[in-house]
């Protein structure tokens, strides 16, 4: 009889033993998730700290629009800015006018390339009876 009681108290201890450390492993999961849960923490720190959160999102949001508005001056002399149209000028002129040449020798190089492609001359045709 006194091996059964033993026997009865060990799975009883071992049963509580499981309880406890089920317990224990719980506990600790859910300490575990409330560490790991950032989407919660933000909000909880954001109605804590209201103030903090939108004096900071309103100085981020300076910084963003004023960083751009800083940019770096150069001064050009008129002198070298009459020669920069001036050249321009010319250039724009001489685009003009190639590409009035070419629209008008483009039917003659066409002419010429199919004539080559084709393996024909442009000639008089001389009929040999």
């Amino acid at each position: 009889m006194a091996e059964k009681s033993e026997r009865n108290k060990l799975t009883h201890e071992l049963s509580a033993d499981v309880a406890r450390s089920r317990e224990r492993v719980g506990r600790d999961l859910r300490g575990l998730h409330y560490e790991l849960d950032f989407p919660a923490k933000l909000r909880r720190s954001f109605h804590e700290h209201t103030t903090c959160w939108l004096t900071a999102a309103a100085a981020v949001g300076v910084l963003i629009v004023l960083l751009p508005m800083r940019r770096k001056k150069i001064y050009v002399g008129a002198e070298s800015g009459r020669k920069t149209k001036n050249k321009l000028a010319d250039t724009g002129f001489a685009l003009g006018a190639l590409n009035i040449g070419a629209s008008l020798i483009r039917p003659a190089i066409a002419e010429l390339v199919k004539n080559l492609l084709t393996g024909t001359t442009g000639g008089p045709r001389t009929s040999s009876r």
